[in-house]
């Protein structure tokens, strides 16, 4: 098995000297564990989080072992009787190239009559997509008519979010960087798309919105979330998904309109998409529904290879992707 792990723990930027890409012996299998010849990697900015040594609501990266993550892969053994050889998985065990499995890692057996690709998994039917759709429709509580503000919309979550929403019959102002994404995010049906490249978030926003927001889905903070404090109508929901603005330098959030939150009386709750699990049979039926019927799309960046995981990954950073940035081995 060849599988990336964590050799120190990145301050700021991570490095790849932080990191390596290892031989390591495969295990015999347990009862009621599996091998998994791995398709698709998923690279996410929660990894990020992971590799400081922190407390948080997913254990930190360990020095020295495999790191792990969104994967798709294909069952090649088998001491678990309800998995068979041939079998497509959805699990936890990403950033290498086989894997042995168990309970810890999640695995999902995929239908293999849906009729999509194994990569959809690992976005719209996966962690992104029930991230956009949770965040948007429980946390937010978004609903017809409201005016919603997406930030980093053209990333995989974001766009998600954009489709949901114009489903649901909103109003939706993205934010991208640079006219491409843009022009993307347009695509995928928003009323307006705001370009941070080009000038300051809030006085476009102003522009965009000019009646204010109801709903901000927050990627990224920082300037964004000020934007969104700034512009909001009363009883604003704000769901707070990342903040990518600040994930290497951990510098202070400069938030002068949080003031705001006291007349407009607005919510802003954070939220991991696990919080919704009793809920996930409910959202691969209506979000299986789109994907299969075409409602909702997706773009994918694809890196080739597993020694390209580390550069998706780093490259989450720096805008390097539209849409979902995934690995194919």
């Amino acid at each position: 098995m060849r599988a990336w792990v964590l050799k120190s723990r990145p301050k700021g930027m991570p490095q790849p000297s932080d990191f390596d890409l290892a031989d390591l012996p495969d295990q015999p299998l347990a009862d009621g564990q599996l091998r998994v010849r791995n398709l698709w990697l998923s690279v996410d900015p929660y990894m990020r989080g992971r590799m400081n040594d922190v407390k948080s609501y997913v254990p930190p990266f360990q020095l020295g072992e495999p790191m792990t993550g969104g994967a798709v892969g294909e069952v090649i053994e088998s001491k678990n009787p309800g998995f068979a050889p041939g079998d497509k998985v959805l699990h936890m065990a990403g950033w290498r190239d086989t894997a042995t499995i168990g309970a810890e890692s999640m695995p999902q057996k995929l239908p293999a009559d849906m009729g999509v690709s194994d990569d959809v998994w690992l976005h719209n039917l996966g962690l992104t997509g029930g991230t956009a759709y949770f965040g948007l429709l429980r946390t937010a509580e978004a609903k017809a008519g409201d005016i919603v503000f997406v930030s980093a919309a053209a990333g995989a979550v974001g766009s998600a979010v954009v489709q949901i929403a114009k489903l649901k019959g909103m109003t939706v102002i993205g934010s991208a960087g640079g006219p491409d994404k843009v022009a993307f995010v347009k695509e995928l049906g928003a009323d307006a798309c705001i370009d941070y490249k080009a000038g300051p978030v809030l006085p476009q926003l102003m522009e965009a919105a000019p009646n204010g927001i109801d709903v901000y889905f927050d990627n990224v903070g920082g300037e964004h979330l000020d934007a969104a404090f700034a512009t909001a109508r009363e009883r604003a929901r704000f769901a707070i998904c990342g903040m990518i603005d600040v994930y290497n330098d951990g510098k202070p959030q400069e938030l002068r309109y949080i003031i705001r939150t006291i007349p407009t009386r607005l919510t802003m709750r954070g939220f991991i998409w696990t919080d919704y699990f009793p809920e996930i049979g409910t959202f691969q039926q209506e979000m299986g529904a789109w994907v299969t019927g075409g409602k909702i799309k997706a773009r994918t960046t694809v890196r080739e290879g597993l020694d390209s995981t580390l550069d998706a990954f780093l490259g989450l950073f720096s805008g390097a992707n539209t849409g979902k940035m995934l690995v194919r081995l």
